[in-house]
């Protein structure tokens, strides 16, 4: 008598069933038929037994009997549900009784799906096919969340090569000229971000010094940065602007770096000391994040109402002048120090930073920057940053600075 269509849909397909079930003669029964439809059949005789069955082999299908010593199938169930590695595991329970309120707590402790201990060979082969059709969709969605895992690895692999590249091309902290020392402090988010600073040296009484941001998170604006910074150089500020001054550099950078298709830009603040004449110019494009500290205390913000670079070709960026003296501190930084957000959304903000600043007064400039990293974690409520943390902190100092 030839095969029903039912049961022609499972021959051959090489999946594994595990039969959990204390009857020898109802599990030769069910294993016999499952093998007659091309299926691989394992045979347990317990719960217990059944679970390192199942740990070692991984089933497609499990059938187990709801009665059975020592664990019966709903506690089978659970355990197989508060298990990560076999959480997926299908599930389809035998029992005699078929009333609502078992079948009820049987898919509240875990089972799929439910079989009947009377149920005709066609119903067993439907049941079983359908059990074997779910596990193969979570077999694949799994290999799919697997490779997708793989490719996220990978990626952040890639970002965090990107990243230490980008810390590569930061200058250490340290005398960046006579009588001038900078300390500097940089903690990426972990998204990798367009943040770079850097120093300029024109020459032993002139020193240059810039912090960008390139909009956006990822490797585009981190190479985005890293062509920028190219440009930045002292040869090639020289030859494509042939100026040290702030604002003819950021005027004609404005020309080379136009928006990007996506829309993306970048804010710069670039400043020129000039130790021998004790003063600090300097010029913004979009920037918020820079402020002197005098060693009177007063603390003066140095952004200017303009836009990022990028925006109109014609624009034309200033140069503001500022008499500096020994002990004045210069801090340029990017906004993602002072825009963290505590638990309610508040942002702790330019003021705050401000007054830490002035508490902090003259110690040492480490103790300032890990001071306001530390307040900028505490108010955040975690290590991790939303955005990348750049800060320099340059001080004009008395020691052997040129008469």
């Amino acid at each position: 008598m030839p095969s029903t269509p039912v049961e022609q849909a499972g021959q051959a397909t090489g999946q594994t069933v595990l039969i959990i079930d204390d009857e020898p003669t109802a599990c030769v029964a069910m294993a016999a038929r499952l093998k007659h439809l091309g299926y691989r059949v394992l045979q347990a005789g317990d719960g217990k037994a059944g679970l390192e069955v199942l740990r070692r082999e991984r089933p497609d299908l499990t059938i187990v009997d709801w009665m059975m010593p020592e664990m019966d199938g709903p506690s089978f169930c659970e355990v197989v549900r508060q298990d990560d590695a076999l959480l997926s595991s299908q599930i389809l329970m035998m029992t005699s009784n078929d009333q609502p309120e078992q079948i009820a707590e049987g898919l509240a402790r875990g089972a799929d799906d439910f079989l009947s201990k009377a149920a005709s060979k066609y119903e067993i082969t439907a049941r079983v096919q359908a059990g074997l059709r779910a596990a193969g969709l979570i077999r694949r969605l799994e290999d799919v969340t697997a490779e997708i895992r793989r490719k996220q690895e990978a990626l952040e692999r890639e970002l965090q090569s990107a990243a230490r590249y980008v810390e590569s091309l930061l200058p250490a902290s340290g005398s960046i000229g006579p009588g001038v020392q900078m300390v500097c402090c940089y903690r990426p988010s972990l998204g990798l971000g367009g943040d770079l600073f850097n120093v300029v040296p024109w020459s032993d009484d002139l020193l240059g010094l810039y912090l960008l941001d390139a909009s956006g998170h990822g490797v585009s604006p981190a190479l985005r940065s890293a062509s920028f910074s190219t440009f930045l150089r002292r040869e090639s500020l020289l030859r494509h602007v042939g100026s040290s001054d702030p604002g003819a550099i950021l005027t004609e950078a404005n020309k080379h770096f136009p928006l990007t298709e996506d829309g993306h830009y970048f804010t710069i603040v670039f400043a020129t000391f000039d130790v021998r004449c004790q003063t600090l110019s300097y010029a913004t494009a979009g920037h918020g994040g820079a402020f002197l500290h005098r060693t009177s205390g007063e603390v003066c913000w140095m952004a200017r109402p303009n836009l990022p670079l990028g925006f109109d070709p014609s624009t034309v960026y200033g140069t503001e002048v500022l008499a500096v003296e020994p002990g004045d501190r210069f801090y340029v930084l990017s906004d993602g120090l002072y825009e963290v957000p505590d638990s309610t959304g508040t942002l702790w903000g330019q003021e705050r930073l401000e007054q830490l600043v002035r508490t902090f007064g003259h110690r040492p400039l480490t103790e300032v920057l890990s001071g306001a990293v530390n307040e900028a974690v505490r108010w955040l409520g975690h290590e991790q940053f939303p955005d990348d943390v750049a800060v320099m902190a340059v001080e004009l100092t008395e020691a052997d600075r040129h008469e």
